[in-house]
């Protein structure tokens, strides 16, 4: 292999490992726009973060060059062509990480702008209430006010629950007496059936008499004999 084509292997390494190197430092840079209570300006962590990505991509810059001087240099129409396509291909990877860079660095000061704003907020509200108590106290008021109506709404819907399981108890109970007097209209519509009826339980107790008797005779004869 030529010396050429070493040096063309060798920058094209270092470029894709930077690549890499870049993407991953997106990762941790990323991670500065979601954390809780983002301060007001960038941390040390943020600045060389967002420093170090800078630094690979002007090296990347640097190697994109080279790269395009040693394929100016060659004189193989093939190799050429597809060298061309891997060197268009670090410069398209190249604009598409700039890109990202600035797009991640307005979603970070759109999130410390946004806490700030609302810091200021209730530092104002805070100013407010102090030079105007009066003011702190009202507020102070209809958030009780608040609190109450809550607590009222909520006793007024358990009210209303109950009122409905009340009213559904009371149809029951309706439904039940009507059943049961169909039942009882029905008996005394038909001949005999209340002497049936009758016969029925009075033989069910005496059966239940007798069975009673027998278990207590058992009992007797198992304690005499013990």
């Amino acid at each position: 292999m030529s010396s050429t084509g070493t040096g063309w292997a060798q920058l094209r390494q270092q470029a894709r490992s930077l690549e890499t190197q870049t993407e991953t430092l997106f990762h941790t840079y990323s991670q500065f726009s979601s954390v809780p209570n983002i301060p007001a300006k960038p941390s040390e962590d943020e600045k060389q973060t967002e420093a170090k990505i800078q630094d690979l991509l002007e090296k990347r810059e640097t190697l994109i060059a080279q790269l395009s001087r040693l394929l100016d240099s060659e004189a193989q129409l093939t190799a050429s062509a597809l060298k061309q396509n891997n060197l268009a291909r670090h410069r398209e990877i190249l604009q598409e990480h700039r890109k990202e860079l600035s797009r991640l660095k307005s979603q970070i000061q759109d999130a410390r702008n946004r806490v700030n704003l609302l810091s200021n907020v209730r530092n104002d509200i805070d100013a407010y209430h102090s030079s105007n108590p009066e003011a702190a106290e009202a507020d102070y008021m209809l958030d009780e006010r608040s609190r109450i109506d809550n607590s009222h709404n909520m006793a007024d819907s358990v009210l209303s629950q109950a009122y409905a399981v009340n009213e559904s108890f009371g149809l029951q109970r309706e439904t039940l007496m009507s059943i049961n007097r169909r039942i009882t209209g029905a008996a005394a519509q038909v001949p005999g059936l209340n002497s049936l009826i009758g016969r029925i339980s009075a033989k069910k107790r005496r059966d239940g008499i007798i069975f009673g008797s027998f278990i207590a005779f058992c009992l007797l004869a198992f304690i005499y004999f013990m």
